[in-house]
């Protein structure tokens, strides 16, 4: 009350005042509109957006709204808006894997349905927003699927287990030899002459296997199959200098596999034969040391990528050529791999070396190994000409820790294969490399290889599932979800991101592309690797294969399914994220079966005050609508929206924005609209779609307090919604 008695005695003085003016009238008060409203009354004369669209020279253009599908079905203002003004929409959430499958797998498609059903009843599109992606995915439940598999161990149960081989039929001989026999390899066996007595049976004696990691304390089986021309014994020694177990073996006419067994006395032993007291010559094929252990679940994991090397991926194969490199590795023709239909590395090495690391071919694991470590590793091989060759262990290709690692090939004209299982020992810990030295014959050469695997021992109460059982198990994964979110959409949705966002901005295999994006292969950030699930490191490269065939085998053949990725305008690397997407596109294409009818790109760019940075930015979506129309795919842009950069290089937010930062913005989103428009021939024009039709509030995850709107947070129209009308006219 006291605040209108107040005003009411105001308002009576100034009455008085007035009738007490000379010419009996009244003063006349007039208030200005501020400018910030005035200058926008223009727009009040533009028709809804989506009016400006000539349907009848794009008869498939979609004008598109990126939607919060909770607020659309509350059926008010929102919903209203949205209608008035575009033609489709795109849900932000509500589609994707993490809002609709649970933690134990279970599909809650509720909000999907409504969605659909809404659309349907006020005849707007939806475009499919997306059945494959690494972000958003409910990791709790596709990791429980191809988690660990528990396994019972029976506790008397005992495994005997490798530390070593020697086999003379895909080696030479390198040990050390003391006397005067020298043994020599040849038609695959080692063969030791001796046709007359010794005074002493270590008069000969040999290193007939080397670098054999053993256990102090614990009993090792050493097996060799050997064969003489006169039966007799010879002496067998395990162990290193000054510290050697010792026995005695037979030896007959006929091929036989003796065994003994002798105590562990160092880590790293050599097995010698002493032989100077049998007369005549023997032959030794191999020789194997073992010893047993509790029974425990153990596997062999797989390391390397592209093993059979019919893929490009060639991050885990290096070469050095003549002192050049190291380098990715070189995969040759087909015709080059060890079945002569397939392909191989190839490696060249030079006339004249220097150094028989002059040419190296290196095998890289993607972890470190360290003292204990068994691995098992093979690959075939060939040369143009029969060499020799040598093995080190390497920290990184070219970081050179020790001599030997996994033998010595000898390489001939024919394919050989070569294989190795041993333990780490403690001069080659810290390796990940193996290093093969192919400088050895002194004169040019030309090296092949071929089914390259390295696998690593690990055991436990519990057994991984193998690569082949994930693949199957999330591809019966992602087959139930499409299957449940094209039921759920009634056939009503047609365009969908098929895969989205698939393309790192690394090329770590130097092909010339950006790889996809993985975790394994350390192609995204830690904090990605930590919150997203990547389809591709279990299905593979061509997982979107996977999700194309899934998606027409649910959807039908009508359907429009796009690859969707963003920063394909990139002005810092010359669009070469578009040039590697569409050689990807090539690629998955190229099974003869496989069809993807176009490519979404999301624009969220800016408009920078900086006029040579801006130059640049619209010079290069000149150059991807230019890339992307010479494909003949459709062409959609999914998810534009724009901020405002300042000219020192930072965001402005919403209430900072000038009028004439405004206007700029509004000229930019003219200018995108229209070179669509103007590139893009007519068939491939599918449609625009703006991504936050409203400002973003301060407060909201994506791009908060940036003035990315047509429209105010109060949906007034802005500078903006007149530029990409403007545009669309």
């Amino acid at each position: 009350m006291k605040h209108t008695f107040n005003i009411l005695a105001a308002f009576a003085l100034l009455l008085i005042f007035a009738v007490s003016c000379v010419d009996d009238t009244l003063d006349h008060f007039n208030v200005e509109k501020p400018q910030s409203i005035a200058e926008l009354e223009y727009l009040d004369e533009y028709e809804p957006l989506k009016s400006y669209v000539d349907r009848a020279a794009n008869p498939h253009f979609i004008l598109g709204a990126g939607v919060t599908v909770s607020d659309y079905l509350r059926m008010g203002h929102y919903y209203r808006f949205i209608n008035s003004n575009f033609d489709g929409m795109t849900a932000g959430n509500a589609m994707k894997y993490s809002s609709v499958v649970g933690d134990n797998g279970a599909m809650n498609f509720a909000s999907v349905i409504q969605f659909v059903d809404a659309a349907k009843a006020a005849n707007m599109a939806i475009y499919g927003h997306t059945l494959v992606w690494h972000s958003q995915q409910n990791k709790v439940y596709l990791n429980s699927l191809i988690a660990d598999k528990e396994v019972e161990i029976d506790p008397d149960a005992t495994v005997e287990v490798v530390d070593g081989i020697k086999d003379y039929s895909v080696e030479g001989f390198t040990g050390w030899v003391g006397g005067p026999v020298t043994p020599y390899v040849q038609d695959g066996v080692l063969v030791v002459a001796n046709p007359t007595a010794q005074p002493n049976f270590w008069d000969v004696q040999y290193h007939v296997a080397s670098g054999i990691p053993t256990i102090v304390d614990t009993k090792h089986k050493v097996t060799i199959r050997i064969k003489g021309t006169t039966a007799g014994q010879i002496t067998l020694a395990l162990g290193t200098w000054g510290s050697t177990a010792n026995t005695t073996i037979p030896i007959t006419t006929e091929w036989a596999e003796v065994t003994a067994e002798l105590n562990g006395l160092t880590t790293n032993s050599f097995v010698m034969l002493q032989s100077g007291h049998y007369v005549g010559t023997y032959e030794v094929a191999w020789v194997k040391v073992t010893h047993s252990e509790a029974m425990a679940v153990t596997w062999w994991t797989e390391l390397l990528n592209n093993s059979d090397l019919e893929g490009d991926d060639v991050s885990n194969f290096f070469a050095t050529e003549e002192r050049v490199g190291p380098v990715p590795a070189t995969i040759g023709a087909p015709g080059t791999g060890s079945d002569g239909v397939g392909r191989a590395i190839v490696v060249k090495s030079g006339a004249a070396p220097v150094n028989p690391w002059d040419t190296q071919f290196f095998v890289k694991a993607p972890r470190k190994f360290e003292e204990g470590d068994r691995i098992r590793f093979s690959m075939k091989y060939r040369a143009e000409k029969a060499a020799s060759s040598e093995s080190q262990a390497h920290n990184e290709p070219g970081g050179y820790l020790h001599w030997s690692m996994v033998g010595s090939p000898a390489f001939t004209t024919a394919w050989k294969e070569h294989t190795f299982t041993g333990a780490i020992n403690a001069s080659q810990a810290g390796m990940n490399t193996i290093a093969f030295n192919l400088a050895l014959l002194g004169e040019a050469n030309t090296y092949y290889f071929d089914d390259i695997y390295w696998a690593v021992e690990e055991s436990g109460n519990k057994i991984p599932l193998t690569p082949q059982e994930k693949r199957d198990t999330l591809t019966w994964a992602l087959d139930n979800w499409i299957a449940g979110m094209m039921t759920a959409t009634q056939g009503y949705v047609v365009e969908w991101d098929v895969v989205n966002e698939a393309l790192s901005g690394m090329d770590k295999d130097g092909d010339g592309n950006y790889d996809l994006k993985s975790a394994v292969r350390e192609t995204v950030s830690a904090a990605d690797m930590e919150n997203s699930f990547y389809w591709q490191d279990y299905l593979g490269d061509d997982y979107v294969r996977v999700a194309v065939e899934l998606a027409r085998k649910h959807g039908g053949d009508n359907l429009k399914l796009f690859i969707n990725d963003y920063n394909l305008e990139s002005d810092w690397d010359d669009n070469k994220k578009l040039k590697s997407l569409i050689n990807w596109i090539q690629r998955w294409e190229s099974d003869g079966k496989t069809v993807i009818d176009g490519i979404g790109t999301q624009m969220h760019v800016s408009y920078h005050m900086d006029p040579v940075v801006q130059a640049r930015k619209e010079a290069h979506i000149v150059k991807m609508f230019e890339l992307m129309a010479a494909t003949g795919k459709l062409i959609k842009v999914t998810e534009l929206d724009m901020g405002l950069v300042g000219e020192d290089g930072q965001p402005v937010m919403t209430p900072d924005v000038t009028s004439e930062q405004h206007k700029a913005m509004s000229d930019h989103y003219k200018f995108i609209v229209q070179k669509y428009f103007e590139i893009i021939p007519a068939n491939q024009r599918y449609g625009i779609t703006h991504w936050s039709p409203v400002d973003s509030p301060a407060s909201s995850s994506w791009r908060g307090g940036e003035p990315i709107g047509l429209w105010f947070e109060s949906f007034r129209r802005k500078h903006t919604f007149g530029g990409f009308a403007d545009g669309l006219k």
